[in-house]
């Protein structure tokens, strides 16, 4: 066993010899030690963006605090079998570095994983070369990610790209941005489980993080992956604000039948770190699976699950 693996499995063995109420007031008590400062950081992070909970000392609202302890108390089962089922060190050590913020406030650690010396989604140590893919970008906001999958990959490297985004005028920025690339089609439509309608619920702070929900005053449909897309989807990559798993839902034939390779974003819920690359194990077990980070060091956003086809 390597260091990494020790330190992985002492954090685990602390976890699980706790409570879920000592676990809470540990990971308190660490955040109530933070510089003034940092702490600052974390409360107005939250305010923020509410996919974690909110987090207020002066308050004694600790509800994000709460959020994490019950998810690790209930899930370290589903972690440990991440982490062994993980390809390699890199991702491996990225877990143990999330996991051991969240814990115990560690930066030094996560900080190791701040840069990338490839583009966001698009690690060619993971994914070297590409060509003829059909490529399915949801959430794709301004069109970054698909002019970074064409600095990376070159214009040869797809025949179709299918681009789903949300928000009205950040879709025209996706259209006007992407107009001089041919062979890309534009979808103004959520991705989830089902075909419907839903509704955006809007970020007043960054319209790149609107997200869908049940009821409100700005309506759009909703379509399943499985029904909208018929053709074979060699790629997908997915940032939408937490409705990732429903969106995996509804793509289950394709993941299922095409094992396509997939770019999904897994920090929007905390539950979201082990359940998504659970939900793609349970329709299509012939997976490799890789995290990559494009964070900070303070708290982790921005963690991609990298599920590569093992045959391809």
């Amino acid at each position: 066993m390597n260091n990494i693996d020790k330190k992985f499995y002492i954090l685990i063995s602390e976890i699980e010899n706790s409570t879920e109420e000592q676990l809470f007031e540990k990971i308190k008590l660490n955040f109530q030690f933070l510089p003034q400062d940092i702490k600052n950081i974390f409360e107005n992070y939250f305010k923020c963006f509410d996919y974690w909970g909110t987090l207020s000392e002066q308050d004694s609202d600790f509800d994000e605090i709460k959020q994490k302890a019950y998810y690790l108390h209930n899930n370290i089962k589903d972690i440990v079998w991440l982490y062994q089922i993980l390809e390699d060190y890199t991702s491996k050590f990225l877990l143990y570095s999330i996991i051991n913020n969240w814990v115990n406030y560690d930066f030094q650690t996560l900080n190791l994983f701040t840069t990338s010396k490839f583009k966001h989604y698009f690690d060619l140590d993971l994914i070297p070369n590409l060509k003829d893919e059909v490529f399915v970008d949801i959430g794709a906001y301004i069109g970054d990610s698909v002019l970074d999958f064409i600095e990376s990959y070159g214009l040869d490297s797809y025949k179709k790209i299918y681009c789903y985004e949300i928000t009205a005028d950040i879709f025209n920025q996706l259209k006007s941005n992407l107009q001089p690339y041919p062979n890309i089609t534009f979808i103004n439509k959520a991705v989830k489980d089902k075909n419907g309608k839903i509704f955006i619920k809007e970020n007043v702070d960054d319209s790149s993080s609107n997200s869908t929900c049940q009821n409100g005053q700005f309506a759009i449909d909703a379509v399943c992956l499985d029904d909208d897309i018929k053709e074979k989807i060699s790629l997908i990559k997915m940032d939408i604000e937490g409705d990732e798993f429903l969106a995996l839902q509804g793509a289950k034939n394709h993941i299922a039948k095409n094992c396509p390779k997939l770019l999904i974003s897994i920090y929007h819920k905390n539950i979201h770190l082990t359940q998504l690359a659970k939900l793609i194990y349970s329709y299509n077990n012939n997976y490799k699976f890789y995290l990559r980070y494009h964070g900070g060091n303070i708290y982790p956003t921005e963690i991609v699950l990298f599920a590569i086809p093992k045959n391809k």
